[in-house]
C-alpha cells in the first residue's frame, strides 16, 4: 500500500461526503447529525484554509480512505494557539496506519502555524477512538457528562490533548 497525504481538492468532496455520511447517521463518534453537504463540505474546507488550518486526505492508488482537519479550539485571542482536529477514516483504513499518518500532518500543519496544543473530543462510547489517540500520545484531560445527546440519548464527551511544542 502506498499511501499518499495531501491538502484537501474539490474533486475529494464527494468521497469525503461518502465517508462522513454514515459517521453522522449511525454512530455517535460525532453528537452532530446535521451533515456536511456540496454546498457546506466547501465553505467548511475554505474557512478553514483561509484561517491557515488545512484539510488533509489520505489515499491509496488513488482511492481516497480518509481526511483530518483542524480548526481553533475555541473562539478568542486567548486560544490561539489551542486547535482541535477532526479525524474520519472509511471502514477499509481503519487499523492500516491511515489514522496516524493524517494526524501526523494534521499535527505538523499547526505546529508550523504556532500551534501549541492539539485537542480531542471523543465520544465516550468511542472506545477505539480514546485508544488510537492515546497511542499517539493524547492524554485524556476530562470527561464531562451529557453534554451531547444523539438517537435520543446523552452522551459523555472526553477530552485528551496532546502538547505540539518541546
Amino acid at each position: 500500500m502506498s499511501l499518499t497525504i495531501r491538502a484537501i481538492a474539490p474533486r475529494d468532496y464527494a468521497r469525503v461526503l461518502e465517508i462522513w455520511r454514515p459517521i453522522y447517521r449511525e454512530t455517535t463518534a460525532t453528537f452532530a447529525s446535521e451533515e456536511k453537504t456540496d454546498v457546506t463540505l466547501p465553505i467548511y474546507v475554505e474557512t478553514r484554509r483561509a484561517a491557515g488550518r488545512e484539510t488533509f486526505v489520505a489515499e491509496t492508488d488513488g482511492h481516497l480512505l480518509g481526511f483530518a482537519s483542524y480548526d481553533q479550539f475555541r473562539g478568542g485571542d486567548g486560544y490561539v494557539h489551542a486547535m482541535e482536529h477532526t479525524i474520519i477514516l472509511a471502514p477499509e483504513a481503519r487499523g492500516r496506519g491511515v489514522g496516524r499518518a493524517l494526524m501526523q500532518a494534521v499535527e505538523a500543519h499547526a505546529l508550523a502555524g504556532g500551534a501549541h496544543v492539539m485537542v480531542a473530543g471523543v465520544s465516550a462510547e468511542n472506545t477505539a477512538g480514546v485508544a488510537f489517540h492515546a497511542a499517539l500520545g493524547y492524554v485524556e484531560t476530562g470527561r464531562m457528562p451529557q453534554v451531547g445527546r444523539k438517537f435520543g440519548r446523552w452522551l459523555d464527551l472526553v477530552l485528551m490533548q496532546r502538547i505540539l511544542t518541546p
